[in-house]
């Protein structure tokens, strides 16, 4: 996806050539099929935080492969992946799998969430296995839930205040980690963190129990090895792969050995700038938006079905 600056209005193709960019990398058809069946606003509904913070691609592409490049780092995530996946060939399938999660607990009705919550529970159920010290592993243990909850969300916010919205407000942020922990409760997680104290306190505990060794950087190294959907993509990709090595905690960039001169960093935060303005500009008819317009719909349909009780009952 090359670098555009934001085009007027009736430039339809290029709108629509971004739009396609975007599609092959998540999946999706982008239209209303899917909102027009909800029967309600899901788990947290449009004033939520989560809503606003899972809303803009760009930002949510960096979160989640910062995300990625954290959660390996605990030995039975990094198990998990390293046993029971082909990353090496299917990584990008992962992160669709993971962006089509994230948008249905988001924005999906209850039934919908729930479904979703439903289907990965039933995956973790089957993934467990030894580590190399001889430990055991399971997908669904509640602290190796927590663990991944945890920095899937603080890399999601951390991409959301660098790229999208620098002044949201910390009681904002701290009510969107309180809202994703009821996914990570639903999941099976256990005292998810519900603040940015929380949040804080939990990494700095977790951090002994993380490592770094030949299969992490393996695991690494087929992330970044993801070729794009197409040539016009590389430029994009290679952008966001470097400012999610930039998202990054120092302690996590330490683990991975990750140095970013201070050039190239400023050159990718200012690229995924202008990439998410352009992005925001074409994609006019995101899983947000599609979410909001079914919103209002449904609050229309309530107050008309309230109207005409309060009519019929006098």
């Amino acid at each position: 996806m090359p670098l555009l600056a934001p085009q007027p209005l009736g430039q339809g193709p290029i709108r629509q050539a971004i739009v396609h960019q975007v599609r092959a990398l998540v999946g999706g058809t982008g239209d209303d099929t899917v909102e027009r069946n909800r029967q309600d606003t899901g788990f947290f509904g449009p004033d939520s935080a989560c809503w606003k913070v899972h809303g803009d691609f760009t930002s949510m592409m960096v979160g989640g492969i910062a995300a990625l490049l954290m959660q390996m780092l605990h030995p039975g995530a990094l198990a998990g992946v390293w046993d029971h996946s082909n990353f090496r060939s299917d990584m990008a399938g992962r992160l669709r799998r993971t962006a089509r999660f994230i948008a249905g607990t988001t924005y999906g009705d209850r039934a919908e969430a729930q479904g979703h919550i439903d289907r990965v529970r039933a995956i973790h159920a089957r993934v467990a296995g030894t580590l190399p010290d001889g430990a055991a592993y399971s997908a669904d243990d509640p602290d190796l839930l927590t663990w991944v909850h945890a920095a899937e969300v603080s890399a999601f916010l951390a991409a959301y205040l660098r790229y999208v919205d620098p002044g949201f407000p910390p009681a904002e942020q701290d009510r969107y980690f309180r809202e994703t922990a009821e996914i990570a409760r639903r999941l099976g997680a256990v005292c998810p963190p519900q603040s940015r104290a929380e949040m804080a306190a939990y990494l700095r505990a977790v951090r002994p129990k993380l490592r770094y060794d030949r299969r992490t950087r393996e695991v690494a190294r087929a992330l970044f090895a993801q070729a794009p959907p197409n040539v016009a993509a590389a430029p994009a990709m290679a952008l966001v792969f470097d400012a999610a090595r930039d998202l990054l905690p120092d302690w996590a960039a330490s683990l991975h050995g990750f140095h970013i001169s201070v050039p190239r960093r400023g050159a990718a935060r200012l690229g995924v700038q202008v990439l998410g303005r352009t992005v925001r500009w074409a994609i006019v008819n995101s899983a947000e938006t599609r979410a909001r317009r079914r919103a209002e719909q449904l609050a229309l349909e309530a107050a008309n079905g309230a109207g005409r009780g309060s009519r019929s009952g006098r």
